[in-house]
Formats: structure tokens, sequence, C-alpha cells
């Protein structure tokens, strides 16, 4: 067995028994919350029970009270006029009188503990509740964790495949700058280079064309050599436009996106749509050149790949959030095979994640691309 395997055996033993530990503990706290759950409707009756026993004790009561109030009035009517009542009735008076209080002290005492036990009872529910709810956020805790390690993770040898993902993708952005180096030198080489080449010797035979065919021709010739310059320039112009758009600093990003995808639509024939959404002002810079060149990949792709006729791209900013939509009517591609091959798209997503936010691409063979971004601003 290999090293890579034996690890991953062993962090995915690991790991399984994690998640025996944890679905042990869950069932564990769920069986809590049950217990605690009928707990609670135990007491809740109880409760209400007692609630119905304290108004009837009170109720009871204060009929009492109204008789003994009664009652000792009529003591001291017989207390005042004691001559006048036999001792038979004097007796019976106080005896009723000491039975009544005898029965309201009673059934006082019995409120003052109806309404104890009441208290009592409410503070339990409110306990039991809260364990209740606590075994439920315990849960959903759980759950989380759970999930994470059976879905997110599924076996931790899955992380160490994505750092060397990460470093297969490093690598690939050493082979693009050497391979971006030698296409500028390539196009410097092919374009401006030839033209001013070009130009020396033309120049050259300028001199000698006036001497031997006179002002006209010479003046032709220098106009020729006047046209080859402005193409140097043009080219000289084109490859610093790649490198970074000089407009960028200057003017912005929104009038640079509008004159790249003009530019981008006179050379490839294809329509090229730009709307824009919020008050166009300056951003940060690290922003504009992260939204220019994300822009910039995507029409380029559809450009190169899609043989599109349109491509439309919005651009809407908020207070808060900026949000890019690229989309072309082309041939579309699958998206899952070109995921891992196309640099690209790896370094749109590596862009993205660096900005802290989002990138979708929506595409099927034969029905067109969009590509939905969304990056929060920070301050």
């Amino acid at each position: 067995m290999t090293s890579s395997k034996v690890e991953s055996n062993a962090l995915n033993n690991i790991l399984d028994e994690m998640v025996t530990v944890v679905i042990k503990s869950k069932d564990e706290i769920f069986e809590i919350g049950e217990q605690s759950r009928k707990e609670y409707e135990q007491v809740e009756k109880e409760l209400e029970q007692v609630k119905r026993d304290t108004v009837k004790v009170i109720e009871t009561s204060d009929e009492l009270e109204k008789k003994v109030n009664k009652s000792r009035v009529r003591l001291s009517e017989v207390s005042k006029n004691f001559d006048k009542y036999q001792e038979a009735e004097v007796k019976a008076v106080y005896d009723e009188t000491h039975k009544l209080q005898s029965e309201l002290f009673v059934l006082r005492e019995k409120e003052e503990q109806l309404k104890n036990r009441r208290d009592e009872l409410e503070r339990r529910l409110l306990s039991i509740s809260n364990t209740v709810d606590r075994a439920e956020n315990l849960l959903g805790k759980i759950s989380v964790v759970l999930n994470y390690l059976t879905d997110d993770l599924q076996g931790v040898y899955d992380e160490l495949e994505s750092a060397k993902e990460k470093e297969t993708f490093g690598l690939k952005i050493i082979d693009a700058q050497e391979e971006e180096r030698r296409r500028l030198s390539r196009e410097i080489h092919d374009g401006p280079a030839q033209l001013l080449a070009n130009v020396m010797l033309r120049s050259d035979l300028i001199e000698r064309t006036f001497r031997e065919r006179g002002l006209e021709e010479a003046i032709k010739e220098v106009q020729q050599v006047r046209q080859l310059v402005r193409s140097a320039l043009y080219e000289v112009r084109r490859i610093i436009y790649d490198l970074r758009p000089m407009a960028l600093d200057d003017l912005g990003l929104f009038p640079t996106l509008k004159k790249y995808l003009d530019s981008v639509s006179d050379h490839s024939g294809i329509h090229i749509k730009f709307t824009s959404r919020g008050q166009e002002e300056r951003l940060d810079s690290k922003y504009e050149t992260a939204f220019f060149r994300l822009v910039q990949e995507a029409v380029q792709n559809a450009v190169k790949h899609a043989e599109a006729s349109l491509i439309q791209v919005h651009f809407e900013l908020r207070m808060n959030q900026v949000n890019i939509l690229v989309i072309d009517n082309g041939k579309g591609f699958d998206f899952e095979e070109k995921e891992k091959s196309s640099f690209g798209l790896i370094g749109m997503k590596e862009r993205i994640e660096m900005l802290g936010g989002t990138i979708q691409f929506k595409t099927e063979p034969q029905k067109g691309t969009k590509i939905v971004i969304q990056v929060p601003l920070k301050n």
C-alpha cells in the first residue's frame, strides 16, 4: 500500500470515529430534549390545575371573608348588648365567628401554598424551556458539524488534493507569466520592431528617390513612411493597453470599459452592448483593475471561443456591492470539462476569491454563456 493511501485511510478512520462520537452525542442530546418536552407538558398541566385551584380557593376565601365580617359585626353587637341576649345565644354567635375565622385561616394558608406552588411550577417551566432551547441549539450546531464532516469534507484527504491543486495553479501562474513574456516578445518583434525596421529602410530610400525620381515621388515615399510610423505607434499602444490601460488611471473604470468594448467590437465585428446602473464613480484602484480584467477575460473568451454575434455586459454599482453580468449568444461549452483545464476560468475564480466575491458560470453547449459576478465593496 502506498504512503498516500495509508495517510488517506488513517485520516478517514479518524474522521469515522469523530462522526460516530458526534452522532452518539446528537442522539443523547435529542433524548434529553424529548424528556424535557415531556416533563414540560406534565408540569404545564399541573400548573394549569394549580391555577384553577387557586382561583377557586380565592373565590371561596372572598365569600367566606364576607361571612366572617358579617359574623364579627353580629358578635360586636351582641357584646355591646350582652344583657339583652341569652348566654346560649352569645356562645353560638362567638362559636360561629370563631369557626368561620378558622376556616378562613385554613383557606388563606391553602391559597398561599397554591400560589407558592404556582410560582415554583412557573420557574420550573422556564428552566425546562431553557433546557429544551439549549438542546435544540446544540442539535443545530452538531448537525452543522456533522454535515461538515460527512458532506463537505468527504475525507480530509480531499483537502490535501485541494492543496495540490493550488500548488498546480501556482505553477500554472508561473507558466502563464513566462508565456505572457514570450507573447509580448513575439508581438513586439513581429509588430512594432518590424514596422520600425521598415521605417529605417524606407527613410534611406527617400533621399535616393528625391534625387532619381523627383520631389513628387519623394513626398509619396514620405507619406508611406508616415503610415508605417502610425501603424507602429498603434501596435505599441495596443500592447501597452493590454498590459494596463493608461485610461484606467486617468479616466476611471467606466470610460475605459466603454472604450475597450468599442475597440473589441470594431476589430471583431461582434456587436457588444454595454449598460450600467448606479452612479458611474471612481473606485479604489484595486477594484477598478480587477473589474476591468474580469470583464476583459470574459469578453475575450467569448470573442475567441463562443462564435457569438452578440455580447452583453451589464455593470451595476451599488453602495456596498458590484454586480457584473457578461452574456453571449454563442455556442456555449461544457463547464465541468473546461473548469480544470482553462487557465482563464481558474484565474477569474482566483481573482474573485481574493476580492471576497462570488462568480457563477451558467452555460450549456449551443445555449450561450452567462457569467454572474458579485463582489462586496469594502471601505
